[in-house]
């Protein structure tokens, strides 16, 4: 009778580390090509999402229309449009190894996305306001198109933080009491942050993502503490 053979700890390791660098490999394919795709049809509806992202500027400018100074600014803008909305399109599948937990960073994610967009209007009134009827506010398509689009995110990104926490509460990382013993410090650090990441250098646009970042902190605590009972 043949003895069983003993695969030494280190040599299982190794597998182990070379299987999940195997399934790295796939879903990075698998989630490069399903960009790829989904970048062609973004830039097929690129003119319908310029519509969409132009509509906060619009209620502050009216009929205005934007312009641009270079002539490859035009097909430099839709493509960097084409590509966000491929991203965007593709989402899902890029997070399909966090499967369990993708309906709801899509959903949280497309909450931060309006509420960018409710934002929006309000930041661009106080900016463009600032100074006296000698100035005037004259959008360049690609500064403008560039603001919105890091606005979306930062906005989207950051409006994950309730699940990053809450996943970090339920593996026991942080607890409630430990959230709540430091508070005023994750406050200031979310100030911080929202000050660090959000596009130009006012003190307004910041706060438009740190008021909502609060909120969603405390709303965290209350969630890991009513799945942890």
């Amino acid at each position: 009778m043949a003895k069983p053979s003993i695969v030494p700890v280190n040599e299982e390791r190794r597998m182990t580390v070379i299987e999940h660098l195997e399934e790295l490999r796939r879903v990075l394919i698998i989630s490069l090509i399903a960009w790829a795709l989904a970048t062609v049809i973004g830039f097929a509806i690129s003119q319908w999402t310029l519509g969409i992202l132009l509509g906060p500027v619009h209620k502050v400018i009216g009929g205005q229309k934007l312009i641009y100074p270079g002539p490859v600014d035009a097909f430099l803008l839709f493509f960097k449009i084409g590509i966000f909305t491929g991203f965007v399109l593709s989402s899902p599948i890029i997070l399909w190894q966090v499967w369990t937990f993708v309906a709801s960073a899509v959903a949280i994610f497309a909450m931060g996305i309006g509420f960018a967009f409710f934002a929006l209007p309000i930041a661009l009134r106080f900016l463009t306001g600032i100074g006296n009827s000698e100035l005037q506010y004259l959008p360049f398509a690609d500064k403008y198109i560039n603001f919105v689009l890091i606005l979306i995110a930062i906005f989207g990104i950051t409006f994950e933080l309730p699940l990053a926490m809450t996943m970090l509460g339920l593996a026991g990382i942080v607890s409630t009491t430990f959230l709540k013993r430091n508070r005023l410090k994750f406050w200031i650090g979310i100030f911080v942050g929202a000050n660090m990441v959000t596009p130009g250098v006012d003190p307004f646009t910041p706060l438009l993502l740190t008021a909502p970042l609060i909120i969603l902190f405390e709303l965290s605590i209350l969630v890991i503490r009513a799945l942890r009972r």
